[in-house]
């Protein structure tokens, strides 16, 4: 899934079209993050940790070749150079760790339904945050949705008889990791940004892995080429998928990539159902359901909002 997030900054111009080339980005990056669980599910005979451990690793292996490549290597240095910057990045780097780890964990357990439901659930996650976090005032429709967005959760834990703690897992992860981003704003472009994150949790990582090989813990070897191939490819696929995400977010109005936000979730959960075969019965439906409605609710609220001012867009700060 995403790893970044976007800072407002306002133009002109609300009635303007909407850029094709940031649409297509959009797209590609929201329909690649809907893909993500067939990806993981091909690893499900490997150990969530050790998933995450070569995702981290081989996503900076990716960046130290993409950053010179691009030349945004002078943009890396001055980030690790920023104590303060770096500090918050590093701190984003265990947060976005966190929740590659819960998200890798509800995929290849059979949890994928639940996944998706945390990734409709962030949005609500985030607007809670910014009231208790950042004392921002809500209007009545953001009311409206947090108070279904509890509801749904309250479904969950009694209709259902389960605590929805991969979704909430994932929702907080990420709220909280949005949240430390927005204190860093625009200093960290994508690239360099992911860089410094995934250095941050390297030393983790690497220990991990480390110790796993010389327990002989470890799953992956080189024994089974295809296995340790998508391992590897994970990295990479997570920069890539973030540096599109970039594209788009530098094209397209705020609004427009609110709306596609929640094209991810939605396809993980049609894979959750018809690929995987998860159960969805009417007590889980009926939380998703009360999800939507908040989700709704929210759109509205930020297609009025975006009426009665100049149009954002967004660039990305990760």
């Amino acid at each position: 899934m995403p790893t970044g997030d976007t800072v407002r900054v306002t133009t002109p111009a609300p009635t303007e079209p909407i850029d094709r080339t940031g649409l297509t980005l959009g797209l590609t990056a929201y329909l690649s993050w809907g893909l993500f669980p067939l990806y993981f599910a091909l690893l499900s005979s490997i150990g969530t940790f050790e998933i995450v451990a070569h995702r981290a690793l081989w996503g900076l292996v990716f960046c130290l070749i993409a950053l010179p490549l691009l030349g945004r290597w002078d943009s890396f240095r001055a980030l690790m150079r920023d104590r303060k910057t770096a500090g918050l990045l590093s701190l984003a780097g265990y947060l976005v760790a966190a929740n590659w780890t819960v998200y890798v964990f509800g995929v290849t357990t059979g949890r994928t339904l639940d996944a998706a439901l945390g990734y409709f659930i962030n949005p609500i996650v985030t607007v809670l945050l910014a009231v208790l976090v950042l004392k921002e005032r809500l209007r009545p429709l953001q009311w409206a949705a947090i108070i279904f967005g509890a509801l749904a959760v309250a479904v969950l834990v009694i209709a259902y008889g389960e605590v929805p703690y991969i979704a909430l897992g994932l929702a907080a992860s990420f709220g909280l990791y949005s949240l430390v981003k927005k204190q860093v704003g625009p200093k960290a472009g994508p690239l360099p940004g992911m860089a410094v994150e995934t250095a941050a949790i390297l030393p983790v990582a690497a220990g991990y892995l480390i110790v796993l090989a010389w327990t002989g813990a470890i799953t992956a070897s080189i024994a089974e080429p295809v296995t340790l191939a998508l391992l590897i490819g994970s990295g990479p696929l997570t920069a890539i998928v973030l540096m599109i995400f970039a594209g788009a977010a530098s094209r397209l109005p705020l609004a427009a990539l609110g709306l596609l936000q929640y094209l991810a979730p939605a396809m993980q959960m049609a894979i959750g159902v018809l690929v995987f075969s998860e159960p969805l019965p009417p007590e889980r439906l009926a939380g998703f359901v009360l999800v939507w409605i908040a989700i709704a609710l929210l759109i509205v609220d930020s297609l009025r909002s975006a009426r009665r001012r100049p149009q954002p867009r967004a660039h990305p700060s990760s």
